[in-house]
């Protein structure tokens, strides 16, 4: 496991921001914010794509007991086609901030891009779910939390195998919307289907 800074600047109320649900074909995109403590550890926090589903609601629960202040915040499928999936994603962890019951001083937030949060500086950190333990721990809330909704929209419509993929476009979820179409969560501005060759040629 790597060793995770616990913070980017000592003596700083930093929080830490990710988003989960990106890439996916269908559902809300979520994001976390987390406030930790200068003292907090816990072997197992990473990014969460470097850890196994179980260990990820283990840390969730201990991270949800320690932190100073968390919060998750959501952007539906149908904002996400108004207003696009990167905006969407900015949205969400505004949203996510915005419901910290202490405000940071300083926000971290993994990727290259953000849109500023009003009155708070910030830095974007590539890949910054696997340097700064905050970050990590917004990875590891976002994802479950959206797991748990994608689960739960599995039993609505299990035919596209949302409980395995949560939304994100595997061979079987696209074979689903191949032969039951779209359903109403699928986000309609997203290329649900890979463009046949023919199409390739043409365009």
């Amino acid at each position: 496991m790597p060793q995770l800074l616990p913070f980017l600047k000592a003596g700083r109320l930093e929080v830490g921001c990710d988003e989960a649900g990106r890439g996916c074909l269908a559902g809300p995109v979520f994001a976390a914010a987390v406030i930790l403590p200068p003292n907090f550890k816990h072997q197992l926090l990473n990014d969460s794509k470097q850890i196994k589903e179980k260990q990820r609601y283990e840390l969730r629960t201990y991270i949800e007991q320690e932190a100073i202040a968390w919060a998750v915040g959501e952007v539906s499928h149908q904002e996400i086609d108004e207003i696009n999936i990167l905006n969407a994603s900015f949205l969400a962890m505004h949203r996510a901030i915005q419901q910290l019951s202490i405000t940071p001083d300083f926000i971290l937030v993994d990727g290259n891009r953000f849109k500023p949060y009003p009155h708070i500086p910030h830095n974007c950190i590539i890949k910054g779910d696997g340097k700064f333990q905050s970050i990590a721990a917004a990875s590891i809330l976002a994802k479950t939390y959206r797991d748990d909704y994608m689960i739960q929209l599995d039993q609505e419509y299990p035919v596209y195998g949302w409980k395995q993929n949560k939304g994100y476009p595997t061979k079987a979820h696209r074979a689903a919307i191949l032969t039951d179409g779209a359903c109403p969560y699928h986000r309609q501005s997203f290329r649900l289907l890979p463009l046949k060759k023919e199409e390739k040629i043409t365009k």
